[in-house]
């Protein structure tokens, strides 16, 4: 088999179940996989996560729970860590550069439709409770999968969650699904001030957000139109929002340099017409890839693993079970990718005005 791996984990105890002789491998342990692989866990599948990088070393800034991605938490055994971790999120204001209201983001909307905040914790804690979860789950780091199809003979089932530049997806669903540049760059950091609001500011072709991030922590985040390739520096940021209303400028004045995230925003084009094919499936971002303006991206995640694992506790065999987690988690989480996709050309528009005329007019 085409694998090189350096490491193991191991640990916790596994359930006995009905499914205790089905074995998965799972490429990539971000999100989606490690998600993943909890619940095939839970349901007694024996799992293999097989990571590419020698260590997990989750990064980034804050992520928001909507109520479905909460009670996909739930199912994986984590609402109260979860709830442990969080604080919630109910009230934020779109503003433009000089402080004036133009309306408010929809969070009691989400509240009202869900039955619970949107709630707030850090990508790391996340991450750090996936990784705990997992038991004596084999997580296998520095695996390089330079053969996938080596994994299907060996394996009950393959889920691909390896990200935007998935092998799995290539291997199996072809090259003309690829990333596409949106024409953002998104920066991310955490601010060591408690701020009077939270919310957005849209200027033209740029967006600078401040939202909570977990217990004692804020985050914040810029998306700025750049060109593909072009590397601007944290001064040349801070120089975009020079002017902007208080606290912006303090904000990026006060940022680490060697703490900022920078990445440049793709998602996934054109759309996949199927996510599995015979015993493999795709999850997250290998899926459905999107910009991050909804902030969905990490929820997405958690209903595809959500949604993998009762179909494959319910279902009679795997290949049935694919075809009923493809039927119920594409098109929605496709939707999802459109949706963003276009609040990431509105919040960046550079015609102001009207944007803004149109966003007052949007119900609370």
């Amino acid at each position: 088999m085409s694998v090189h791996h350096n490491s193991g984990t191991t640990g916790g105890v596994v359930d006995e179940g009905k499914h205790m002789n089905r074995t998965a491998a799972i490429v990539g342990a971000g999100i989606g996989g490690l998600a993943t692989a909890v619940g095939l866990r839970r349901i007694g599948w024996e799992v293999t996560v097989l990571e590419r990088w020698p260590k997990i070393n989750p990064e980034g800034t804050a992520l928001g729970m909507r109520p479905d991605a909460q009670a996909a938490l739930a199912q994986l055994g984590l609402r109260e860590e979860l709830l442990r971790r969080t604080v919630p999120y109910r009230q934020a204001v779109i503003r433009t550069p000089q402080g004036e209201r133009i309306a408010d983001l929809p969070l009691e909307r989400i509240e009202r439709r869900g039955g619970a905040p949107v709630l707030m914790l850090s990508r790391i804690s996340l991450m750090n409770m996936l990784v705990d979860a997992l038991g004596d789950t084999a997580i296998k780091t520095g695996t390089k999968i330079t053969d996938p199809e080596a994994l299907r003979g060996q394996y009950d089932l393959v889920v691909g969650a390896d990200g935007l530049r998935s092998t799995v997806r290539e291997a199996y669903f072809g090259a003309t699904v690829r990333p596409r540049y949106s024409g953002i760059v998104a920066w991310r950091g955490v601010a060591r001030f408690n701020p009077p609001s939270y919310g957005e500011t849209w200027g033209a072709g740029q967006v600078l957000g401040i939202t909570p991030q977990e217990p004692g922590s804020t985050n914040w985040y810029a998306a700025v139109a750049t060109p593909e390739g072009h590397r601007e520096t944290l001064d040349e940021l801070r120089a975009r929002f020079a002017g902007w209303h208080d606290p912006i400028p303090r904000l990026l004045a006060e940022a680490d340099e060697e703490a900022v995230l920078r990445h440049e925003i793709y998602d996934l084009s054109p759309r996949l017409k199927s996510f599995i094919v015979g015993n493999v499936a795709l999850v997250g971002d290998a899926a459905h890839a999107m910009t991050p303006s909804l902030g969905q991206g990490a929820c997405q995640a958690l209903l595809d693993a959500a949604a993998l694992t009762t179909c494959l506790d319910t279902a009679g065999d795997v290949r049935s079970a694919l075809r009923a987690y493809d039927a119920q988690r594409r098109r929605p989480a496709q939707r999802v990718v459109a949706m963003s996709r276009q609040m990431t050309r509105l919040a960046g528009h550079h015609w102001e005005g009207p944007r803004n005329s149109l966003m007052r007019l949007l119900p609370a």
